[in-house]
């Protein structure tokens, strides 16, 4: 069996690099970062042009119902962009959610504003799906939610919240319900945004419907999926830059390219990242094809090319010597994405115990 991508989806990669090329340079993504934009309008916009936001998206609410193979292509390049937008929320986590477990009334309501482009979506799973943390977590109780959520992703200026409870229950909550408060969370990573999410007996609406359980665990899935493809795009883009100064940049009237151990650092970088892009292939594949494998391959995916974008990004920035360091160059940008997808929805130690425990090698938590 020989298992690649069609025309169609090297067509969409290839639209999607060329329009973040053109809209997402490294200066513009260098100004969203100085200026702590939540993400930049505009490059969302020219992505929402070509039908980004509603890949996921039922065509019955204006979508193009798009598998995830296809979202996590186009979630490479925005890594090799580090493109400075609420993909993973917006486009992936949120429309899978209200698809999945909400009600009729729930879906026609945001479905549609999401593949328009129209909404923001803002996820809060973090203590659910990876851990919980001291002081955290959410309880829900007569529709409202009371409780503290860490590290949700794009939800400084949603328009609407997905939020998991304690007990892996999903709610949609308003963005500027009454009761919620937002603190903005440091990150090393300026080209996404984290947030705190406070609820005093907010109101929110339960995604009840179907299965919900079930629903909880692809979200969490694509998520994962979705950062090993982010991992991937960056860490290729790390390599490339690496290559490329490596060619430019010389020590002895020669170019360091033509020394052999700036062959073997660049060359192990290669060796170890392009098997990663299979693992990626496979597990988005699994998500709709092969649902009984999707959880594992998900484990799998993201926590491997977690510790081989790690490996990427500090062997790229070894490269560039000192000038890997500088602000001048951007590297940083890249090493701290990476850094940032390693341990969002799940840290690669995390992982690999929830897939030993679901191959029965382990005791779950």
């Amino acid at each position: 069996m020989e298992f690649g991508l069609s025309e169609d989806q090297k067509l969409l990669q290839e639209s999607i690099r060329g329009t973040l090329e053109k809209v997402s340079p490294l200066e513009r993504v260098r100004k969203a970062a100085e200026a702590k934009e939540t993400h930049a309008a505009d490059v969302w916009s020219a992505l929402a042009e070509l039908g980004v936001p509603g890949m996921l998206v039922p065509e019955a609410h204006g979508g193009m119902e798009m598998t995830l193979l296809d979202a996590a292509l186009v979630a490479e390049m925005l890594g090799r962009a580090v493109a400075p937008v609420p993909f993973i929320a917006t486009a992936v986590m949120a429309p899978i959610a209200i698809a999945g477990a909400g009600s009729k009334a729930q879906q026609e309501a945001w479905l549609p504003k999401l593949a328009s482009g129209e909404a923001i979506a803002g996820v809060a799973i973090a203590e659910a799906a990876s851990g919980a943390r001291e002081g955290a977590g959410v309880t829900a109780s007569g529709g409202k939610l009371s409780g503290k959520s860490l590290f949700a992703l794009d939800a400084a200026k949603a328009d609407v919240l997905v939020v998991a409870d304690k007990a892996g229950g999903l709610h949609l909550v308003k963005g500027d319900a009454k009761g919620l408060a937002k603190v903005a969370l440091t990150s090393i990573d300026l080209t996404r945004t984290l947030t705190e999410l406070q609820f005093d007996n907010v109101e929110a609406d339960a995604l009840s419907a179907g299965d919900a359980g079930e629903t909880f665990r692809r979200t969490v899935n694509a998520g994962r999926v979705m950062l090993a493809a982010d991992t991937l795009g960056t860490g290729w883009a790390m390599i490339d830059k690496a290559v490329a100064y490596a060619g430019e940049r010389k020590q002895f009237n020669r170019v360091i390219a033509s020394f052999q151990a700036v062959k073997h650092m660049c060359a192990e970088m290669a060796s170890e990242l392009e098997p990663c892009r299979s693992l990626v292939w496979y597990a988005a594949h699994a998500f709709d094809a092969m649902p009984e494998e999707a959880s594992l391959m998900a484990a799998h995916a993201k926590a491997h090319t977690a510790e081989v974008g790690r490996f990427v990004a500090r062997t790229a920035t070894e490269v560039h010597g000192g000038m890997g360091f500088t602000d001048l160059l951007g590297l940083h940008y890249w090493f701290k994405r990476i850094g940032l997808d390693r341990q969002l929805l799940g840290s690669p130690e995390r992982l690999r115990h929830e897939a030993a425990a679901m191959q029965g090698w382990a005791a779950a938590d």
